[in-house]
C-alpha cells in the first residue's frame, strides 16, 4: 500500500473522529461513504493496537479510534462520513479488563475506556477452544463489537457463578440485569490462583 495514502489515511480517521466525538460515541451506523481500501493497523488478541507493526503508544489515539470502529459483514473498518479503512483485528477489538457487581449488574470496563452492564443488550458468551478445551469468554459492547474477557476477570465471574441445571447439563452461570449466563460446566471453569 502507498505510504502516503497510509499516512494521510491515519490522519484523516484521527481528524474526523476528534470532529465527531464530541457528544458520546459518534454515530457510525448511519455513515456510508464508499470504501477506500485497507489501513495497516492491527489489533491483536491482547487488545493491543499496531500501525505498521509498530505498537499505537498514546492510549487517548487508540480510544479515538476504537470510536470510530465498525463491524460489517466484510470485516473491521474504521469509519468517518467520508472514509472507510478495513483493519485486521486478531480475536475481539477490545479486552474486558474489571468487572464489578453494581446492585443486579455486572459492568464490565474495557481497555479502550468503555463501561458495559451485561444483560440482555450485552450478553456474556463463552467459547471452548476446541485444541485446548480453555474458555474464550467474551461480552458484547456495541454494535456487534465484541471484548474479550481477561483471564483474571473471567476468574472473578467464576468465583461469582451459581449452579443451574440446563438442557445440556448442570452449568455454572451469572446473572446481570435479569438475564442469566452460562460460563461453562463445573469442570471447565478456571480455578483462581497466580495469574
Amino acid at each position: 500500500m502507498d505510504q502516503t495514502r497510509t499516512s494521510a489515511g491515519l490522519e484523516g480517521v484521527a481528524a474526523a473522529a476528534k470532529q465527531a466525538s464530541g457528544r458520546g460515541l459518534p454515530p457510525v451506523h448511519l455513515w456510508n461513504p464508499a470504501h477506500c481500501g485497507e489501513i495497516d493497523i492491527v489489533i491483536k488478541r491482547d487488545g493491543l493496537w499496531f500501525h505498521e507493526g509498530t505498537p499505537i503508544g498514546r492510549e487517548a489515539l487508540v480510544r479515538l479510534f476504537s470510536t470510530v470502529l465498525r463491524k460489517d459483514p466484510e470485516g473491521y473498518v474504521l469509519v468517518t462520513p467520508v472514509e472507510k479503512l478495513a483493519i485486521t483485528v486478531e480475536d475481539a477489538p477490545f479486552v474486558a479488563v474489571r468487572v464489578d457487581r453494581e446492585g443486579e449488574a455486572l459492568r464490565f470496563l474495557t481497555n479502550v475506556g468503555d463501561m458495559v452492564a451485561a444483560g440482555a443488550d450485552n450478553p456474556i458468551r463463552v467459547e471452548m477452544n476446541a485444541e485446548t478445551g480453555e474458555p474464550r469468554p467474551y461480552i458484547h459492547v456495541r454494535r456487534g463489537l465484541e471484548a474479550l474477557i481477561a483471564r483474571p476477570v473471567f476468574y472473578e465471574l467464576a468465583e461469582m457463578a451459581t449452579p443451574r441445571d440446563t438442557p445440556g447439563g448442570q452449568m455454572m452461570g451469572v446473572s446481570s440485569n435479569g438475564a442469566w449466563f452460562a460460563i461453562g460446566p463445573p469442570e471447565t471453569l478456571p480455578q483462581a490462583g497466580p495469574v
